[in-house]
């Protein structure tokens, strides 16, 4: 059971960021905008997760204008795609496990 725990990426261990990485899995890119509304966040709160997604390396961000409007996209990183995955395998591994015991 230790090994499992061993792989649990306290970066995701949040709702936030849980939510964010699984977003950025299934879409290549995605908007500030379009994770505010889809994970139900404020712009603040929003933007400390993604803040420190993007200090461990799981996202990049790319800002732009769109005719004379700011746009911010992330997108997961190899890392980060990587690391959330062994994540969801160890939490799945842990759950088989438990489920073995009871």
């Amino acid at each position: 059971m230790k090994d499992y725990l061993e792989n649990i990426n306290k970066a995701f261990e949040s709702r936030v960021r849980l939510g964010i990485m699984s977003v950025l899995m299934v879409e290549e890119r995605v908007d500030f905008s379009t994770l505010k509304e889809t994970l139900e966040l404020t712009d603040g709160n929003l933007a400390s997760h993604l803040r420190a997604l993007e200090e461990a390396s799981y996202l990049v961000v790319e800002k732009k204008f769109v005719g004379r409007k700011p746009n911010t996209t992330y997108q997961a990183t190899d890392q980060g795609r990587e690391a959330f995955k062994n994540h969801l395998d160890a939490l799945e591994q842990l759950i088989l496990n438990n489920r073995k015991e009871s």
